[in-house]
């Protein structure tokens, strides 16, 4: 089974709850996701691999550690996923970024791909698929689908805030995909939004609620 990570730096949690304000500004909120994005991306890269190089200071000839080969894929779930990227790239400049843009079918309530464009090398690549919010899981664990089909093999999911009913469900489709949570929230309303949550997290990135 994947394991769950919700992070309880301080840092992370006051800018999660400076997210949660309605009164927050579309300029405030979008630069508070790059921030968590950046924060988040630091601890859940803790376990990329890494391999001695051979180079040489100033001063001497040394053995130092690098990133080894081609590491790393940030996959952004469109649109909301788009906040979190700049951040994770502040981090990894060399990253690739691949896009994944899914709607709901009105008949049949399944995602339905509407776009996927991945590196050429995905299935080289510890892939990160971003997304604020962990609701149902349905759009999540559907976009992994797409991206385990072009070959990604080594995914992790992050997002900003998840429902407990999300978690479950990405687990059972997916166990072998951890999940990084910026904060855990209570459960979802009869319309699939997360309480406490913060709201339609591309409506308030994008100023179009």
């Amino acid at each position: 089974m994947s394991k769950i990570f919700v992070f309880d730096h301080p840092l992370i949690q006051h800018k999660v709850a400076m997210l949660r304000d309605k009164d927050t500004s579309t300029k405030d909120f979008r630069e508070l996701v790059n921030e968590i994005g950046l924060l988040m991306g630091y601890e859940a890269t803790r376990d990329l691999p890494l391999e001695e190089k051979y180079i040489e200071t100033p001063i001497a000839k040394t053995t130092v550690k690098m990133l080894s080969g081609e590491t790393v894929a940030i996959v952004p779930i469109l649109r909301a996923g788009l906040g979190l990227v700049d951040g994770m790239l502040a981090l990894i400049p060399n990253a690739k970024v691949g896009h994944i843009g899914l709607y709901r079918d009105p008949e049949t309530h399944k995602p339905v791909e509407y776009y996927c464009k991945m590196p050429a090398d995905i299935d080289k690549r510890r892939i990160f698929v971003v997304d604020p919010m962990l609701a149902t899981g349905g759009s999540a664990s559907a976009a992994i689908d797409f991206i385990k089909q072009r070959g990604g093999k080594d995914i992790v999911f992050m997002c900003l805030i998840a429902a407990p009913e999300g978690i479950e469900e990405l687990q059972k489709n997916h166990p072998d995909v951890d999940i990084f949570i910026a904060a855990k929230d209570d459960h979802l309303n009869s319309d699939a939004y997360i309480v406490p949550g913060l709201g339609d997290a591309g409506d308030r990135l994008y100023g179009t609620k």
